[in-house]
């Protein structure tokens, strides 16, 4: 199964990465991350006066000889890093060649596998009109199979509710982590009223915005007729050189639009064209983005 998405070589590849975050979170479980604060894990950080309470075990009995104080040995703690990794699957992203959809499900089982692999606690979510498709939280190499098996399953709906799905997202999310939010950005009601509760939390948010070599560069000519995958409106136009320039006007306003929203609020966006070779975006990409290390 795994094979669906990545090649073996790659995979190889992946096991030698790991998520980079600003913001390392503290969950239910101990992960192979080491945070700032102090407890007692085996790396050893500092002393600090011995409290009654306090567990003896960790006293430094070579320095209350020598000094004729009783100090506490403390310890960098291990913390769970929660990633979040929300795909859209609305008819919009079933488009294009490379498809749209097909180069964002590898994208979710590579950053997956990266996460899984260095035991980060990973929740995988398929939205389209609401947030109903939903994977983990798991951890472990060993649920990679399964992982695989919800990506190449996830279901395509033919509307997109960006908003709604996003909002119960960080109802039902405690705590903070990093969000990968891969989408076309395709809806009726825009963006922002959707991306502003994930910046609204403590967050690593990471956006990456996929369309196709046909929506970028389109190549259409004389009289089409064009339908909206997911409201099912249709439209009659004749295109010529005047429109293409218009339409190539008005994404590069909508992408650019959505930049300055994403990084002003402190978060990270790229722009995916699927025609990039898939090697190239995770392993170069990506790690000059900052989202993996």
């Amino acid at each position: 199964m795994a094979e669906t998405f990545l090649d073996s070589d790659l995979l190889a590849k992946l096991e030698q990465l790991q998520i980079a975050t600003r913001r390392i979170s503290t969950g239910n479980m101990r992960g192979e991350r080491r945070s700032k604060r102090r407890g007692f894990s085996s790396d050893f950080a500092d002393y600090r006066n011995y409290v009654s309470g306090d567990d003896t075990r960790y006293l430094d009995w070579k320095i209350y000889a020598r000094l004729e104080k009783l100090y506490l040995k403390l310890f960098l703690e291990e913390e769970d890093l929660q990633i979040h990794v929300i795909l859209d699957c609305s008819s919009s992203m079933n488009f294009g060649s490379p498809n749209k959809l097909n180069y964002a499900k590898r994208l979710a089982a590579a950053i997956s596998y990266i996460s899984l692999c260095k035991m980060d606690s990973v929740n995988v979510y398929g939205f389209a009109g609401g947030l109903d498709q939903i994977w983990g939280a798991k951890r472990g190499k060993f649920n990679a199979k399964s992982l695989f098996e919800f990506l190449d399953n996830l279901k395509v709906s033919n509307e997109t509710a960006l908003e709604s799905s996003l909002n119960l997202f960080t109802q039902q999310t405690k705590g903070k982590g990093v969000v990968i939010l891969l989408s076309d950005f395709y809806d009726f009601n825009g963006y922002e009223p959707a991306l502003k509760n994930l910046f609204g939390r403590n967050f690593d948010v990471y956006v990456m915005h996929l369309l196709s070599p046909e929506e970028l560069h389109p190549e259409l000519k004389g009289d089409i007729r064009l339908v909206d995958s997911e409201l099912g409106f249709a439209t009659d136009i004749s295109v010529g050189k005047k429109l293409l320039t218009s339409y190539e006007k008005t994404l590069d306003a909508f992408c650019g639009g959505l930049k300055d929203y994403v990084n002003k609020r402190g978060g990270n966006y790229s722009l995916v064209s699927t025609d990039l070779p898939f090697e190239k975006m995770v392993l170069d990409v990506l790690c000059r983005k900052g989202l993996i290390r």
